[in-house]
């Protein structure tokens, strides 16, 4: 089949930008055009997490939040395409995640929100537009996430001994693809999300550039061994959690009395490190295993630097190293999403979410003639 164009929209729990990625695909290769990141401006970010952790909001800020996004998704895309000096009619569509607002996937009554109005999308960039990916997975008794690990296998050929993609975006995610082709995927806790509220909370600054400010601080061990007991780290998968319960308020209910702000930041690296390396060594097998580590998390130097501490008998590296931007990963991801749905293939794997049978996700939002 002959090579089709796709742009990917990806904005996570991180809240910093929108990525958008540029990419050509056919039936066995990905390869990234080009990339663009635009940020989200600091009012419309504040109303978001607003909504997300406090979880309470209005229907005309939620019409609001999902129009204006919708608009900043459009802005990526048309500036990614005149970088990319690709005209939009050579596009087959967009794969857009929107923004996670609310993601309960368990309980009576299971749902997740993704908000940015894939209609307005479809009518500002003249590209057909594949959205709300994760709430089919849902009706069909999944999670609804993660959703990369299909992708993962379609990128990564399977080998003699286990790879585990990690993804630390604001949720730290695994896909493992073991030596027998199997396929397993799940949230492992916090990736950035705690990290980069309490840097905010008390720098002013949006994240911990280079974990420079963590690095000034000591590990307070009786404040991780209370993260740590955290009840959804001994869940078993599938899994899937969000900011709904890994937030501010949550992790102040465990702080210690006079700790440092300085000594939270650096336990709070510990413990995105050392949760998702407990879970990750469960799945050691053969001679060479290889943790291959995207999204924002992957430039943190004492995250990496822990990580392969705490897994001596793995290879831990940037997806970089293997062909793949740490940057653009989960982009490419919705880009090859939106690929399956549009030839109405599968693209969730049971055995990751949950769900009762493999389907073709996301909704086609047609540009208009």
């Amino acid at each position: 089949m002959a090579d089709e164009l796709y742009v990917g929209l990806m904005s996570g729990t991180s809240l910093d930008a929108i990525d958008a990625a540029l990419v050509s695909i056919d039936t066995d290769n990905i390869e990234l055009l080009s990339s663009y990141q635009l940020p989200i401006p600091h009012a419309l970010r504040q109303q978001i997490l607003t909504i997300s952790s406090e979880q309470k909001t209005t229907l005309s800020l939620l019409g609001l939040i999902d129009h204006k996004l919708a608009k900043l998704y459009a802005t990526a895309v048309i500036n990614l395409l005149e970088q990319a000096k690709v005209d939009a009619s050579s596009i087959t569509a967009i794969g857009n995640h929107g923004q996670t607002v609310c993601h309960q996937p368990t309980g009576d009554s299971p749902f997740t929100i993704q908000l940015g109005d894939a209609n307005l999308i479809a009518a500002i960039t003249g590209i057909d537009t594949i959205a709300d990916f994760r709430r089919l997975d849902i009706a069909l008794g999944g999670q609804g996430a993660p959703l990369a690990p299909a992708f993962h296998q379609f990128l990564f050929p399977q080998r003699d001994s286990t790879t585990v993609v990690l993804n630390i975006g604001g949720i730290a995610n695994i896909t493992v693809l073991d030596a027998d082709g199997n396929v397993i995927g799940f949230d492992t806790g916090p990736g950035n999300i705690l990290m980069d509220a309490w840097c905010e909370q008390h720098t002013e600054k949006s994240y911990d550039h280079n974990a420079q400010w963590a690095q000034q601080g000591q590990l307070n061990n009786t404040l991780l061994q209370r993260i740590l007991a955290d009840n959804y780290l001994s869940l078993a998968p599938p899994k899937s959690t969000g900011r709904e319960h890994y937030n501010l308020q949550w992790l102040e209910s465990h702080l210690p009395e006079s700790c440092l702000p300085q000594d939270v930041q650096r336990t709070l690296c510990e413990f995105t490190a050392l949760s998702t390396a407990l879970q990750v060594q469960r799945y050691r097998s053969g001679p060479s295993n290889e943790l291959l580590v995207c999204g924002g998390g992957a430039h943190n130097p004492l995250v990496m630097q822990q990580l392969q501490q705490h897994l001596p008998d793995w290879l831990v590296i940037p997806t970089t190293e293997r062909g793949i931007s740490v940057d653009y990963m989960e982009a490419m991801a919705f880009a090859w999403l939106a690929r399956q749905r549009i030839h109405n293939e599968p693209c969730n794997l049971p055995a990751v979410t949950g769900a009762k049978q493999q389907t073709s996700l996301g909704v086609l939002y047609a540009a208009p003639n």
